[in-house]
């Protein structure tokens, strides 16, 4: 990607204030590029871009409610404003598995997940669309964070299992319709990053054969180097789909 105001580029990391969105964003940071930290809370966000201060980039923290269509309206102006354009959207924000049966579900609940990980994906991708279609040089790159929930499920995940498969069909539809706007669009499916997140994968958790089991972890710099080899390519080239998971989850074959 050609340089951008002096930075590798510019970009936005929603989620950014933990976990795979802090790991990232301290990568692009670390890259050379201008990264505005979207999240909720301002706190965290403004831990990350400490974190980052000693990098080639720059941070911009704009707290954002991606289920907000007035909030993520916002983010996208203050980054029009602050840097002129956007390169990058990496759409990672999310909540993760509420872990219930079907049958035991409230659709508070439901709604919770829906609303954070699939219509808060859209309105970021949206906002990003809109802005890197009408921006001079014309363009630029979304990456969805799938999650190997996308591919397969965990037991008791119906509502982040659902959204999850709803992100490939976003990411597939972002892909067709941007091609004409010189919109590139992937998504990074993520098994088993060391984060908050996923610290109950080290005490044990639901098989689907009814067991309760250790899983392996991986280095959530692994996630962080991925995404940013993607954000790396000219768009001319795109990686629609990637996977990176800690090599011996249970994910391929029977465990």
């Amino acid at each position: 990607m050609s340089a951008t105001n002096g930075y590798t580029g510019i970009a936005v990391v929603t989620g950014a204030g933990s976990g795979i969105g802090r790991a990232t964003a301290l990568a692009l940071l670390e890259a050379g590029w201008a990264v505005a930290l979207a999240g909720r809370r301002a706190e965290p966000l403004q831990q990350t871009a400490a974190a980052g201060a000693g990098g080639a980039g720059a941070s911009l923290v704009v707290p954002t409610d991606v289920t907000d269509p007035v909030a993520v309206d916002a983010l996208f102006t203050a980054v029009r404003e602050a840097f002129g354009r956007l390169d990058l959207l990496f759409n990672n924000a999310g909540v993760s598995a509420i872990a219930a049966a079907p049958e035991e579900l409230s659709f508070e609940q439901w709604r919770r997940v829906v609303d954070t990980n699939l219509t808060g994906a859209f309105l970021c991708a949206q906002g990003a669309y809109r802005l890197m279609m009408t921006q001079q040089p014309q363009g630029g790159r979304i990456i969805n964070n799938g999650s190997v929930s996308a591919q397969a499920p965990r037991p008791n995940s119906v509502a982040y299992t659902s959204t999850k498969h709803a992100i490939t069909g976003l990411t597939k539809s972002l892909a067709l319709d941007g091609r004409r706007h010189r919109i590139a669009c992937g998504q990074i499916d993520i098994g088993n990053a060391a984060t908050e997140m996923t610290r109950r994968m080290t005490t044990g958790i639901l098989q689907a054969d009814g067991r309760t089991a250790i899983e392996p972890t991986m280095d959530v710099a692994d996630v962080a180097r991925t995404v940013l080899h993607m954000a790396s390519l000219p768009l001319e080239a795109n990686i629609p789909f990637v996977t990176v998971m800690a090599t011996t989850m249970p994910l391929v074959g029977r465990g």
